[in-house]
């Protein structure tokens, strides 16, 4: 179906738990603003990250590939600009696209696609998180992992002036430059709340009193983690042990309060877009690169294929979008590519029309149940590959050496009754397993990942020298500097 060419707003925000959000369901948490957008639009209610950390997620939605194809394995291996991406295909056609905030990629000296980039995030170095490539045959352990509980609660971050900054600027392009533009545009607004540290500005903070505040599901020693990967990773990303019940709510507290910080950041932009007079011929969409385990099975940040860290919200408004629509299709972050340059009116090349994506415009009129969606991990603390397939009712989760798990999100959608082992659903196992196999090897593709952090270890001086700079806990704002932690005995 022909549609006219429409403007792009594009809202990323960092780590949001999609059923953390009023319009999934969430019965007590205040996002007025993200609910509204879904409720003129469409809404996913089978959406995927395509890798549950930051820096590859991010490359496989700017580039429209799988990790599998482009290697950015890992916080260690960034985007650099060599792959071409939506930015790059349009800018290249003339359409002003303009980044303001976070993108995580390898430098801003790196050409990314973008016209401008303003106050980007990077990750550290150029390097990102070295340590995080040590996965065998232990990964390496985690320096400041208690920092999490320590910090969190109400208060200011850099991280809440950050976005403040990126919010302020967006309004300000929304106005003064967006309505001059002549061919349709795209701004790229990407946040980093409700990324850690836990620590949400005192009015967003209050809005959850702790003592109302319910535990996380599946919370308490009889639900440690009993896979042998999923617990050799919540060993190495070791936050539970600084929690007591009090900071578990505290935590909660400051969590919602930031999502709702960015609630608040969004409304903001949406009315300027609003008052710009673009809002009628402007497709918004909502997302985030990953989601947060918030105490799950006593696990919090994120890295693994449970829905609380691999689930996403995707939510598009705006022109030729159904309203009020939720579709069950599954989708990943590699359908952002499509959807954006068929939005702003560009027809796929031939390198285009082999992207594994999909236009979520398309999804949205015409739902497809047999759709699969990948998503893989091969990050800090795996010790091997993890693949999500999500595909009608089911989800399977593949660890290259180990038994896998096998959910069945209609009856189960807490994830409680693993069936990966179970002989009675031996035929969905393998089923899942094929659709698997259909896009990728997932034992070359494992391989091929270990061998290249291997290469980075020895190329950045060995193991030894890794542990003895230690982690960062997360990449900091611009114009604040890392502070590193390591396990080393003083």
């Amino acid at each position: 179906m022909s549609q006219t060419p429409s403007n792009v707003l594009f809202i990323l925000s960092d780590e949001h738990t999609r059923d953390v959000t009023g319009c999934y369901g969430h019965p007590f948490i205040k996002t007025p603003n993200i609910d509204r957008l879904a409720a003129r639009g469409t809404r996913f209610d089978a959406a995927y990250t395509n890798c549950p950390i930051c820096v590859p997620a991010r490359a496989s939605l700017h580039t429209g590939t799988y990790v599998a194809e482009n290697r950015c394995w890992d916080n260690a291996h960034p985007y650099d600009g060599s792959i071409r991406s939506w930015a790059h295909r349009l800018r290249d056609a003339g359409h002003h696209v303009m980044s303001i905030g976070k993108l995580h990629f390898r430098s801003a000296d790196d050409d990314n696609g973008f016209v401008e980039e303003v106050i980007p995030l990077h990750v550290v170095g150029g390097q990102g998180d070295l340590l995080g490539l040590i996965r065998a045959p232990k990964p390496a352990d985690r320096g400041g992992t208690k920092d999490l509980a320590r910090e969190a609660g109400p208060g200011e971050s850099t991280y809440a002036n950050y976005d403040r900054n990126i919010r302020d600027g967006a309004i300000q392009w929304l106005t003064q430059i967006a309505p001059r533009q002549k061919k349709p545009w795209c701004l790229f607004v990407s946040m980093v709340k409700p990324h850690f540290p836990l620590i949400a500005p005192q009015t967003f903070y209050d809005l959850y009193p702790q003592d109302t505040l319910p535990m996380p599901r599946l919370h308490g020693p009889q639900f440690e983690p009993t896979h042998p990967v999923v617990a050799a990773l919540r060993r190495c990303m070791n936050y539970q042990d600084g929690f007591t019940p009090e900071k578990v709510r505290i935590a909660l507290a400051a969590y919602y309060g930031m999502v709702s910080f960015l609630d608040d950041n969004i409304g903001k932009i949406l009315a300027a877009l609003e008052q710009a007079g673009l809002a009628d011929t402007t497709r918004v969409i909502y997302s985030t690169d990953h989601g947060d385990n918030l105490g799950t099975r006593n696990m919090w940040g994120k890295s693994v294929h449970y829905e609380e860290a691999a689930a996403i919200p995707m939510i598009i408004a705006g022109p030729g979008i159904p309203a009020g629509h939720v579709s069950k299709t599954p989708v990943t972050l590699v359908d952002i590519y499509p959807t954006i340059i068929e939005s702003v009116g560009l027809t796929p090349d031939a390198q285009e029309q082999n992207l594994p994506g999909q236009s979520l415009v398309q999804i949205a009129q015409h739902e497809q149940p047999d759709r699969v969606a990948l998503s893989e991990y091969h990050a800090a603390g795996s010790i091997t590959a993890m693949y999500l397939v999500r595909k009608g009712r089911w989800k399977y989760i593949h660890y290259v050496g180990y038994a896998p798990e096998l959910f069945d999100l209609q009856d189960d959608p807490g994830e409680t009754r693993n069936l990966g082992t179970s002989a009675e659903h031996a035929a969905i196992v393998a089923m899942m397993q094929a659709e698997l196999r259909k896009i990728i090897d997932p034992e070359a593709v494992n391989a091929q990942a270990f061998a290249d952090q291997r290469a980075k270890i020895e190329r950045q001086g060995g193991e030894a020298a890794l542990i003895v700079r230690g982690d960062f806990g997360y990449s900091p704002a611009p114009g604040q500097k890392p502070v590193f932690a390591t396990t080393l005995e003083a």
